[in-house]
């Protein structure tokens, strides 16, 4: 059977989190994102105009579900990495690591959302308008 045509990218991300209301104001407040839909208190769907993320609160019955190794939000120059790390400072966001510009050309650093999701900032050429 022939490969289908390629996927159109990640866009979508499901994350179970302790914290809802801190991890909404992370995604929302600081990283710009919007909500699209809230179909109950348990619940929330944001959009960035590009990508897609759903925060679920986690339950008893979620007990056991599957951890994420980071997702990753891709900037458009490098030196908005610099910029993004700086700004999520300021707010008392936990960093893993400082920018650092990796051997392929991307700029990135990771944080953690209120969860202790690590979330990747990240410049990469072939994806970025700045790498073009």
């Amino acid at each position: 059977m022939k490969r289908p045509n390629p996927t159109a990218g990640m866009r979508h991300i499901a994350l179970y989190v302790q914290d809802l209301d801190a991890c909404e104001h992370f995604y929302v407040d600081l990283l710009g994102m919007q909500v699209e839909w809230r179909p109950d208190p348990d619940n929330v769907y944001m959009s960035s105009g590009n990508d897609n993320v759903a925060l679920h609160r986690a339950t008893e019955q979620a007990e056991g579900y599957q951890k994420l190794d980071h997702l990753g939000f891709i900037l458009d120059q490098p030196d908005d990495v610099d910029d993004w790390h700086a700004f999520l400072l300021e707010h008392e966001i936990i960093m893993k690591t400082k920018p650092k510009t990796h051997r392929d050309g991307a700029r990135s650093f990771y944080c953690l959302d209120p969860d202790g999701n690590t979330v990747q900032m990240i410049f990469h050429p072939p994806i970025s308008k700045g790498g073009e």
